[in-house]
């Protein structure tokens, strides 16, 4: 890939408006920054408390007051596929997982949005979280075992060339299975996986077209997970060089610093950091809430935090995590951030605005320009 790529998340949630019309905007604001990508989530509920997710914590909540109100992302892509034919974005799901959602179905879907959009799909994917499984039923032992199995599942099926494949597997056997959607001219969508520990660094570098960690805070972090990735790749024979190194940040950004501090010392965007784990607090002098042996989003669940217990967490949020864990500062301080991680190998950046989660709406909404000037510098590092 030529330069840096730039790809822009929305979230995925129902509106006062219906499914569609928030997100079409989003999508005809990100073609106006001449990003490279659309993503969405894969969630079935949300990842921050719903007990905070009012309008007293979250202007937002004021166009979306059911925060689990989650939509379909496959449905969601095709929508866009079908009612926006401006700027050809490829779109992509960030991410899926291998635990609620059968990788032959996901085949499915990744190789039908590959045809309706003629080759610009991405299948972003990972193990999941607690969260989203282990509340539907859903077994949630060995969730790094099962992604391995289950982006080996999709790989054979995709490579299966339409003949019944059998294949032994702990979680996902195949037994005289049939795959015959055929790849767009050769092309099945690009593997974008969300991989973090040793176990799932080697299955990216064997399997994946892109690294795509969510939950890596600093460059030097980043270095050291793109090496253990081209390892891995060059072990199995594929060109380590190929595997795109990419990376999902969410960004607090404002026109001056005055309005940096106020979402700075917002609750709902202080819950992000309670969601990353101890290890992460513990850089910083302080014990996770969650207690020492929190492993983060994995395990994760905000359904269950009663109001008063969220803002206890928030409390305790220092301001050098917050700093960490976002990009943060105005849009010129954003690109000075960013531009270091290139310097230690990154070369695509999926950004989400978080500057919107704050009370005010009107804030919220007018944080979108400086978002956007982020968005276009970015695509000139």
């Amino acid at each position: 890939m030529a330069g840096f790529g730039v790809g822009v998340l929305e979230n995925l949630i129902n509106s006062r408006f219906g499914p569609a019309p928030l997100i079409r905007a989003s999508y005809m604001t990100a073609v106006a920054c001449g990003v490279d990508s659309f993503w969405v989530p894969d969630h079935l509920n949300s990842p921050f408390p719903r007990s905070i997710c009012t309008p007293k914590y979250l202007g937002g909540a004021r166009l979306a007051p059911r925060p689990d109100a989650y939509l379909e992302p496959w449905a969601m892509l095709g929508h866009l596929a079908a009612h926006n034919r401006i700027g050809r974005l490829r779109l992509g799901v960030g991410v899926t997982d291998t635990g609620r959602r059968n990788p032959a179905v996901t085949a499915q879907a990744a190789a039908t949005l590959q045809l309706l959009t003629r080759g610009r799909a991405i299948l972003g994917i990972g193990a999941g979280e607690r969260e989203g499984n282990e509340p539907y039923g859903v077994n949630w032992s060995k969730p790094v075992a099962r992604f391995e199995e289950g982006l080996a599942t999709i790989r054979a099926l995709w490579d299966s060339d339409g003949k019944l494949i059998s294949r032994d597997s702990s979680f996902f056997p195949l037994r005289g299975a049939v795959f015959d959607l055929p790849p767009y001219k050769g092309r099945w969508p690009e593997i974008w996986v969300a991989a973090h520990g040793p176990w799932m660094l080697r299955a990216t570098g064997r399997y994946a077209d892109a690294w795509f960690p969510a939950f890596l805070y600093r460059p030097q972090d980043y270095a050291r997970g793109l090496d253990a990735v081209r390892a891995a790749a060059s072990d199995a024979g594929r060109d380590p060089m190929a595997v795109t190194p990419a990376v999902f940040w969410a960004v607090l950004t404002g026109r001056t610093h005055d309005d940096l501090e106020e979402v700075l010392t917002c609750d709902a965007a202080k819950m992000y950091p309670v969601s990353a784990g101890a290890e992460v607090w513990s850089r910083h002098g302080v014990q996770h809430p969650l207690g020492a042996d929190f492993t983060g989003l994995q395990d994760f669940q905000p359904q269950t935090i009663d109001e008063q217990t969220a803002l206890s967490y928030t409390a305790q949020v220092p301001r050098s995590l917050m700093k960490e864990i976002y990009l943060t500062g105005t849009p010129d301080e954003v690109i000075e951030q960013a531009a270091l991680w290139r310097d230690h190998g990154l070369r695509y950046a999926v950004v989400v605005n978080a500057s919107a989660t704050q009370p005010s709406l009107r804030k919220a909404m007018t944080s979108t320009l400086p978002f956007a000037k982020v968005m276009r510098g970015l695509r000139r590092l």
